[in-house]
């Protein structure tokens, strides 16, 4: 399979430095974050899921450790609304150009108002989808918040 997706097209352009790391791709898996993580044999605090929202009616874009669950609260609060919830599924594959399960906040058909979850900054890299299932890119965080143009704010529930 071609490792060169939308999201890694922009990462390249961007100049920024990552590394692209296969899995087999599980669509049974319940959690698609925590199976990435263990199928990479790496923390589940390391891999952070994308996930698509309505804010207000709006869409967004919301990252958080793959072993944890995005606060709604707080996450309309970091985006300066009153409500947030999950965008449903075939809206997000459309917004973005992604299936569900390759999501990437990178490379999206349609750029929107990103969230991630100030923990990344926790850690040295974090692994975030590529834009295809079974296809993670590993790097700082601080690079994917100036990629992508996100705000960092606490919006992970346990």
């Amino acid at each position: 399979m071609a490792k060169s997706t939308p999201a890694t097209l922009v990462l390249e352009q961007a100049g920024v430095a990552f590394t692209v790391h296969e899995y087999a791709y599980d669509p049974a898996a319940d959690r698609v974050g925590l199976q990435a993580a263990e199928a990479l044999a790496v923390a589940p605090e390391t891999v952070f899921k994308t996930l698509m929202v309505m804010a207000d009616g709006k869409p967004a874009c919301a990252v958080v450790a793959s072993d944890r669950q995005v606060a709604m609260k707080q996450l309309a609060a970091a985006l300066g609304a009153k409500s947030a919830a999950m965008m449903s599924r075939a809206d997000a594959e459309r917004l973005t150009g992604y299936k569900v399960g390759g999501i990437s906040p990178f490379g999206q058909r349609r750029r929107v108002p990103t969230v991630i979850d100030e923990a990344a900054l926790g850690q040295s890299a974090i692994f975030l989808n590529g834009g295809r299932r079974g296809l993670q890119v590993r790097l700082a965080p601080a690079d994917a918040v100036r990629t992508i143009g996100a705000t960092m704010a606490a919006i992970a529930a346990a």
